[in-house]
């Protein structure tokens, strides 16, 4: 891989991260970065659920086309090619360690980034308002997160250069 590899989780890959994945690869290719890639899991994801159709509206409506996202589950595969894993949830991050604690350098919730505890609330099953909700948060932890993503990407990044892993 040439360039980080960022990987946005939430529980079934349907809803959060498919929106912070497509946003977060916008904001990256908007800063000069289109080489990054950005991928999403779920932590209790079946393959290949279509995003949420909330989810796939509003982000249509920022111009962004997530129509052809199918979920997949969090995998050892996908852990070793991360080079920082941005967790939506609390307990996401904590089971993340948990089941992969040779990853654990790189696993953050979005909330950090900004240096907030908790969760970004999912809003499965809800009404287009609290998915306008969620978008907006998801938007703005990226937004003001942006530079500590980039960073700690980069660096896990460098450092598996130099380790010669992959």
């Amino acid at each position: 891989m040439t360039a980080p590899y960022i990987l946005v989780a939430c529980t079934a890959n349907i809803c959060r991260s498919p929106v912070a994945e497509a946003l977060l690869q916008s904001k990256l290719q908007a800063a000069g970065l289109a080489d990054w890639t950005v991928a999403s899991a779920g932590t209790w994801a079946t393959k290949g659920q279509a995003a949420s159709a909330f989810s796939a509206l509003l982000m249509e409506e920022q111009g962004l086309n997530i129509q052809a996202h199918r979920s997949q589950p969090v995998t050892n595969q996908l852990m070793q090619q991360a080079d920082l894993l941005l967790c939506l949830e609390t307990d996401h991050a904590r089971s993340l360690r948990r089941a992969y604690p040779s990853h654990q350098h790189k696993i953050y919730t979005l909330r950090q980034m900004v240096d907030k505890r908790g969760s970004v609330r999912d809003p499965y099953g809800g009404s287009r308002q609290q998915y306008a909700r969620m978008v907006a948060e998801v938007d703005d932890l990226l937004e003001r997160g942006l530079t500590r993503i980039q960073t700690l990407a980069r660096k896990n990044f460098d450092k598996r250069g130099e380790d010669g892993s992959s």
